[in-house]
Parts: structure tokens; C-alpha cells; sequence
């Protein structure tokens, strides 16, 4: 059997290190911390979708996603362009889907208002266990969901993260 490659790279951000992750086609993952930080819960993920994994780092497969997060912490962008793909279940997918098509930048939406755009207004709790196993942190832009009552609630990156990338997007 053919191991498939897994390629990655890492960037220092205003919100500390970013891990990045290409199949060597489309971005697969971007999240907080580094390979040797997430190194338990990416192997699991790997393994999950795909055929014996290995890790390449290989910083040419994710410069264009390091050079768009670098010009978004640089308020030079506002919406991404690189290109990704989800790995996930039907349902996760297209909550994160939603996310992408319509939270605009600067804007906030309420986990009910994405139950809502995904057709399930009753899965308020599935949507926020989706949310919080969005693996494109800050592209598909999970920190602009907050409670109902307005409040900043959960964030896989941390309540600091979201209230940091708010505030930049506020600005």
C-alpha cells in the first residue's frame, strides 16, 4: 500500500502558531498550535480519511494559504482564496458550508441562524459540535458564530482567539 502524503507547514500569527495542511492538491486543515502540539489529534483525523498518512513538511504546499492568513492578520484581506477541502461527516460539512457562504467578514451570526441556513432549525447542539470541529480555523470563519443572547460562547481555539479575530474584523 501507498502511504499518501500529507503536507505542512507552520506560521507564527497574532494568535500564536497556525498549522497548516495540504493533501498536495487543496488545503485540508488549518488549526491553532503546532504539529508537535495537535500531533495526537491530526494523526487521529489522518488516519480517519486517509490511506496510510505521513507527514511531509513541505512549506511550498501551503504558501498561498500562509500568504492569505498573513494578509488577513495584515488587514489586507477579507475573504479567502485558497482552495480547501472538508473532511468530515454530511452533516458537519455542510454546517461548515454555511459558515463559508454566510457569515461575511466583520459580521456575526448565532448558532441558531446557521441550524437555520443548514434547513434543521432544531439542531442548535449538533451545529455547535460541528462548529467546534471546524478544521479550517479562521478561513471558515467558526469565530464569528456566537450565542443567541449575544455572548461569546465556546471556541475550540479559545474564547481569547475569537475575541481577538472579532476585534480585528471589527476594526
Amino acid at each position: 500500500m501507498d502511504k499518501v502524503k500529507l503536507y505542512y507547514d507552520e506560521m507564527e500569527s497574532p494568535v500564536g502558531p497556525l498549522l497548516i495542511v495540504s493533501n498536495g492538491e487543496k488545503v485540508v486543515r488549518i488549526e491553532f498550535g503546532t504539529l508537535t502540539d495537535l500531533n495526537k489529534k491530526i494523526e487521529k483525523w489522518a488516519h480517519r480519511y486517509f490511506e496510510n498518512p505521513i507527514f511531509v513538511h513541505q512549506a511550498d504546499q501551503v504558501q498561498q494559504a500562509k500568504e492569505e492568513l498573513h494578509d488577513y492578520f495584515h488587514a489586507k484581506r477579507r475573504h479567502f482564496t485558497i482552495d480547501f477541502e472538508f473532511y468530515g461527516t454530511d452533516f458537519q460539512k455542510n454546517v461548515w458550508q454555511a459558515l463559508w457562504n454566510t457569515i461575511a467578514y466583520g459580521e456575526t451570526k448565532t448558532y441558531k441562524d446557521i441550524a437555520e441556513a443548514v434547513g434543521n432549525p432544531k439542531s442548535v447542539r449538533a451545529v455547535g459540535g460541528a462548529v467546534n470541529k471546524n478544521p479550517f480555523s479562521i478561513v471558515v470563519p467558526c469565530h464569528r458564530v456566537i450565542g443567541s443572547n449575544g455572548k461569546m460562547v465556546g471556541y475550540n481555539g479559545g474564547l481569547d482567539k475569537k475575541e481577538y479575530l472579532l476585534a480585528h474584523e471589527a476594526n
